[in-house]
């Protein structure tokens, strides 16, 4: 039998939804202070389980100063299928954003995950289960920040919550 963390090794291309879900609950674990999401829709990597809902439960609430900040092309996933997140969300408004990009990058088909400006996880592309993740690559991480940055600058709604708890879409665009 094959133990998954021995096939969840940094810095390698991986290939495997079930893996790539588990790669994602290794970054989220590691951040303290900053996550940075950039993603299609959630529907992959297992972001309306409840384990990750508790992975970005204990983020949100483990420091006073943690922020969350995700980019999606669609929020139809989170939306209907993501009720923990959303109820983050509303808990947790003051330190997590969700924004929805722009028209001009929906041709954008990888996604990615950034914590604390140190570790990431990247899909290469939306319709196949490769990645790669690594801990402590300044250099990886600074592109991807830069391009989280272009990304979050082409954003035109966000994803927000009444006071009954329905999320809506608004129209306001990405703070700089």
């Amino acid at each position: 039998m094959v133990n998954n963390n021995d096939m969840l090794e940094p810095n390698k291309i991986i290939l495997g939804e079930q893996l790539y879900g588990e790669a994602i609950n290794l970054i989220l674990r590691s951040a303290q202070h900053k996550l940075l999401i950039f993603d299609q829709d959630l529907s992959r990597g297992d972001f309306a389980s409840l384990e990750k809902s508790g992975v970005f439960q204990n983020f949100l609430s483990a420091n006073i100063a943690s922020q969350l900040t995700i980019i999606l092309h669609d929020p139809g996933f989170l939306q209907n299928k993501c009720p923990r997140l959303l109820n983050l969300l509303e808990v947790y408004g003051h330190k997590m954003r969700v924004y929805i990009t722009s028209t001009s990058v929906k041709h954008a088909k990888d996604c990615f995950i950034l914590a604390d400006g140190q570790h990431y996880i990247k899909r290469i592309h939306i319709d196949q289960a490769r990645f790669k993740y690594a801990f402590d690559d300044l250099q990886s991480v600074e592109v991807l920040n830069n391009r989280f940055i272009e990304l979050l600058d082409a954003t035109a709604d966000t994803v927000t919550t009444k006071p009954l708890g329905l999320c809506r879409i608004c129209k306001t665009k990405a703070p700089h």
